[in-house]
């Protein structure tokens, strides 16, 4: 009877314990994004761009909140919107960045990108730059990313007048 009721406490205990460390399906942001083709435009100084695939594996949508780099004393996500004309400016992502389930976003020269404002050292091609992207469910996914010789879209990573725009 003893050996029926331990086997039987065992029994519970383990079940009790398999219910309370069951995955509820719920996934951190960072568990769902995969980063790839990540590269950043080489620079001596100020300012400079860093591009990537960024796969939302999951099947909810990610919310990108922000992003840091030990590269730079600010790293922000930026975007390129109309300025009324032919000409395109750079701005910050104001609210941040959705990425949709199952879909990749490209962050690209002349497109969306993250920016690197005031370079901590020189970024010469060949070396690589860690980022950490910040999710707004307080997940996080860090990632490196090589730097790299790039002369197309001469984009201008020059502050405006007000300091808060670039000429793209």
């Amino acid at each position: 009877m003893k050996k029926t009721m331990f086997g039987t406490a065992i029994a519970a205990t383990s079940l009790l314990a398999a219910a309370c460390g069951s995955d509820t399906g719920t996934t951190d942001s960072a568990e769902a994004v995969v980063v790839s083709e990540a590269w950043v435009k080489a620079s001596d100084t100020g300012m400079t761009g860093a591009f990537a695939e960024i796969e939302n594996t999951g099947s909810s949508d990610v919310h990108i909140v922000g992003a840091s780099s030990p590269a730079s004393a600010t790293t922000e996500l930026h975007e390129m919107v109309s300025s009324g004309g032919a000409s395109m400016v750079m701005q910050e992502m104001g609210d941040g960045l959705v990425i949709p389930a199952d879909t990749v976003h490209s962050l690209a020269p002349g497109g969306d990108h993250l920016m690197l404002m005031d370079l901590v050292e020189p970024l010469r091609p060949g070396s690589t730059v860690t980022f950490t992207l910040e999710f707004a469910d307080g997940s996080s996914e860090e990632f490196t990313a090589q730097v790299r010789d790039f002369a197309g879209a001469q984009e201008e990573y020059v502050p405006s007048h007000d300091g808060a725009a670039h000429d793209g």
